[in-house]
């Protein structure tokens, strides 16, 4: 699956890489996470263009988003199949930029977070598809989610799903959403060959969405890895006064105790 993501390439090299006319500004970004605004490119009008959506795909026939399940992920063997996607899979695909993403191995008593980048460096595009909610007074909310697929090789160790990764060469095929052969837009959706991903362990501190910082990414030592969590010392509860006997005679009387 793909629950975080990672943006640090600039702005220019990543509008170098996907070709949109637009020139945003925005930082580098080390813990995205679920219903955060997220850069999605889209063809429109026969241009590429950037756009911010929330991820977490909503899709336009919900009628109250409170009572829909969080849609942050599409899988790729029922893309087309799906309700929540098959329309958006036809008519409405995007690219997501990123440089990373992160995943966390089972194993001892808690979960290992990796961060997984390309060998390369470099941004990448996560497939993805996107729908424009529109609510009862009219507000619209573009959404988008991040399509993924069965993991293979050593990232298979890690998890068992992975985020379709678009090469560059392919971006146009994808995006452009008049093509008919479906068939040749699935050829697409297959897990990274192996090597073209590499990763390594990082702290626990990006579990929490509040981090954002480039210290989440760096690689930590073996033996922390193996340590276990640390022990959280419990406060010793206040100390409180003696609660006084209550005769009764005083049975009537209100207490403050």
């Amino acid at each position: 699956m793909c629950g975080r993501f990672v943006i640090t390439s600039a702005p220019a090299a990543i509008r170098q890489l996907f070709g949109y006319a637009d020139q945003p500004n925005f930082p580098s970004r080390y813990n995205i996470a679920p219903t955060q605004p997220v850069p999605v490119v889209i063809v429109d009008e026969g241009a590429r263009r950037f756009r911010l959506m929330r991820w977490g795909l909503i899709p336009s026939w919900v009628k109250d988003p409170r009572m829909f399940s969080l849609l942050i992920n599409a899988r790729a063997d029922t893309i087309q199949d799906k309700p929540a996607f098959r329309n958006a899979f036809r008519r409405r695909r995007c690219l997501v930029p990123a440089d990373g993403y992160y995943e966390w191995k089972a194993g001892g008593s808690r979960k290992q977070p990796y961060f997984i980048h390309p060998a390369g460096g470099g941004p990448i595009g996560f497939a993805a598809l996107w729908e424009t909610w529109t609510g009862p007074n009219g507000e619209e909310l573009d959404t988008v989610a991040i399509v993924t697929t069965a993991a293979r090789g050593g990232l298979a160790d890690l998890h068992d799903r992975v985020p379709v990764t678009i090469a560059p060469h392919h971006f146009a095929r994808w995006l452009e959403t008049d093509e008919t052969d479906t068939e040749a837009v699935m050829a697409l959706l297959g897990p990274p060959g192996e090597g073209e991903f590499v990763w390594h362990p990082v702290s626990t501190a990006v579990n929490r969405t509040a981090n954002d910082n480039p210290q989440l990414i760096l690689p930590i030592a073996a033996e922390e890895v193996e340590a276990p969590p640390p022990a959280v010392a419990k406060p010793a509860p206040p100390k409180r006064a003696a609660r006084p006997k209550i005769s009764a005679d005083d049975s009537g009387q209100g207490s403050l105790f």
